[in-house]
């Protein structure tokens, strides 16, 4: 498999809503996930999805275990999650900093639900329904909006809490657990 190239914000894909798999098990879905997997492994990635990579279906996955880009985050397990639906559990929000492969450089101040319940298939077919509470909750929302062409810069409420990384500095306070 290989590492691919990441759209970047403005890219027309992006801001799609993805289309349903239909067919687990193929070789088509294995080798998508596979690049996915490449592509987020060799930039350090706490997810990605697969519009991000130029493929318009509704296939994600994520996983933060020792990650440099997110060294204060509780670990979240590596997850393949297809068609995803997510629900809020509670009214509850936390903002966290972002950041994203397809804006690379910047992050943002996002609000978020902080438990949630996600439910989709693994590559077989086989279902997921797991809840979840803090970043881990945080990762599955933020890849799950890429499916539905939905940036982290669009939901930040504030855009003096946006910019670059360099530059924002010490604003941006660790990434809540």
């Amino acid at each position: 498999m290989a590492v691919q190239p990441v759209l970047k914000m403005g890219h027309p894909l992006l801001r799609q809503v993805a289309s349903a798999v239909t067919r687990f098990s193929s070789d088509e879905l294995a080798t998508l996930i596979a690049d996915m997997d490449d592509t987020m492994r060799s930039l350090n990635g706490a997810g990605i999805a697969a519009p991000q990579i130029g493929v318009s279906l509704r296939v994600v996955i994520f996983e933060v275990a020792e990650n440099p880009r997110y060294p204060h985050v509780a670990a979240v397990p590596y997850t393949i999650l297809i068609n995803p639906v997510i629900t809020a559990l509670d009214a509850e929000e936390e903002e966290g900093w972002e950041g994203c492969l397809s804006v690379p450089g910047m992050r943002g101040l996002v609000p978020r639900a902080r438990r949630v319940r996600y439910q989709g298939f693994d590559l077989s077919g086989a279902p997921i329904d797991r809840a979840v509470e803090g970043f881990h909750a945080r990762v599955v929302q933020h890849e799950v909006d890429h499916l539905d062409g939905i940036l982290y810069p669009q939901r930040v409420r504030n855009l003096q809490d946006f910019g670059f990384e360099d530059a924002l500095g010490e604003l941006m306070s660790p990434m809540p657990d």
